[in-house]
């Protein structure tokens, strides 16, 4: 894992933390606010992404951590879908669909190129 020495430092998970904020942001200021198990649901899905992360680091197993990297990847497509139903249902505007969208698939590329690294180490 190189010079990563806390999972605070791993750029996605960074990028996860960023998500989490604007998922939260999201969910307080629109009509999912009143949507207690779409809001839940999304925002445990975007947390997700941060935690599987860090918790995958901690192992300090590789295989363990490219399991749970793939697991992050999997919380970002869920975060995905539970936008699609957001919109869908009209509790967010296309703005702030299109926003999230863009986090979250920034946010799982940016896990795949880690995932890309650790498989050259």
């Amino acid at each position: 894992m190189g010079t990563i020495s806390r999972f605070e430092d791993i750029e996605a998970w960074k990028e996860a933390r960023v998500l989490v904020q604007h998922v939260y942001r999201c969910c307080r200021n629109t009509a999912l606010s009143r949507d207690f198990g779409l809001r839940d649901q999304l925002q445990r899905s975007a947390v997700s992404v941060m935690a599987n992360i860090a918790e995958g680091f901690e192992r300090k197993n590789p295989n363990e951590f490219r399991h749970f990297l793939r697991v992050a990847r999997g919380s970002c497509a869920e975060v995905q879908s539970h936008l699609y139903a957001a919109l869908d249902t009209g509790q967010i505007e296309t703005e702030q669909f299109e926003f999230l969208q863009k986090q979250a698939i920034g946010t799982a590329r940016r896990i795949s190129a880690f995932q890309r690294y650790l498989n050259t180490d």
